[in-house]
């Protein structure tokens, strides 16, 4: 696997794997608010540029996953929101659908949590996830995460039902 930054040019493979997982993304409108826009390659690739721009930055840190045989995005991930302080960052993550289930995301989401260690002096590493979304859950535990609770009722479903949010830690 391949584990980089988006660059310009890379909209047309993240679309592609976008739309291969859009409708397991769905299913968390509360997570992941994002993916209830209509995928274009256009967004895709303006995500890619400005990813590429807050990369340099130091404002955000969008990875792509790749394959490195094939060479298709396989997913994308991230140490989002940096809070230098302390250092501590959110990891976020989603895969193809087509793809779940060999290792290759908790692969990646060990990799990025290693990432922030070493390269950012990270103290801390959080990942939050719909209490629903086992798949998440069990890539957080495989990597060794420990859940720190269940945030009850503390978003609301595009469907209006309140959801549970599971707050998920790594300490260096």
């Amino acid at each position: 696997m391949i584990i980089r930054c988006p660059q310009p040019g890379d909209g047309p493979d993240l679309f592609d794997a976008t739309v291969d997982a859009l409708s397991d993304l769905r299913r968390f409108p509360a997570s992941l608010p994002w993916a209830l826009e209509t995928p274009s390659i256009d967004t895709s690739e303006s995500f890619c540029v400005s990813g590429s721009a807050n990369f340099q930055a130091r404002k955000d840190f969008p990875f792509l996953f790749i394959d490195k045989t094939s060479g298709i995005v396989v997913g994308c991930g991230g140490l989002h929101r940096p809070r230098w302080a302390v250092p501590v960052f959110e990891l976020g993550f989603w895969g193809r659908s087509s793809l779940v289930g060999r290792g290759l995301f908790s692969e990646a989401v060990d990799a990025l949590a290693k990432y922030a260690f070493s390269n950012f002096d990270a103290k801390r590493i959080e990942a939050i996830c719909d209490d629903l979304n086992a798949r998440s859950i069990r890539v957080c535990e495989r990597i060794g995460m420990q859940l720190e609770g269940v945030l009850r009722q503390e978003r609301r479903g595009a469907d209006g039902s309140l959801r549970n949010t599971r707050i998920y830690s790594k300490l260096a």
